[in-house]
């Protein structure tokens, strides 16, 4: 699959989630299913992610040294590694 692809997906799966959260505010008998359905459509959004960035081969945590974990203390670090981004969605555009 693309990344375009799982892009799309994931938008997807977040749009339905907010829905559920928008009609639980609204429907207080049925709240805590549909915030349970909501993370639902969240964990899958995630999964998606991460499926597709260790199909690529991309590190779960970055690799930093010492030094850099004293030079960016004040950033934490994200799922795309030290580097900043060298783990792609490939064929996902960029804006």
């Amino acid at each position: 699959m693309t990344g375009s692809a799982i892009l799309e997906n994931v938008r997807r799966y977040r749009a339905i989630a907010s829905l559920c959260r928008q009609a639980a505010a609204f429907r207080p008998i049925q709240r805590i299913s549909l915030l349970t359905q909501a993370d639902e459509w969240e964990q899958r959004a995630v999964n998606e992610i991460e499926e597709y960035f260790d199909a690529q081969g991309c590190p779960t945590t970055p690799q930093l040294s010492s030094s850099q974990l004293t030079q960016s203390s004040a950033r934490k670090p994200d799922r795309l590694g030290a580097s900043g981004g060298q783990c792609r969605l490939v064929g996902a555009s960029r804006t």
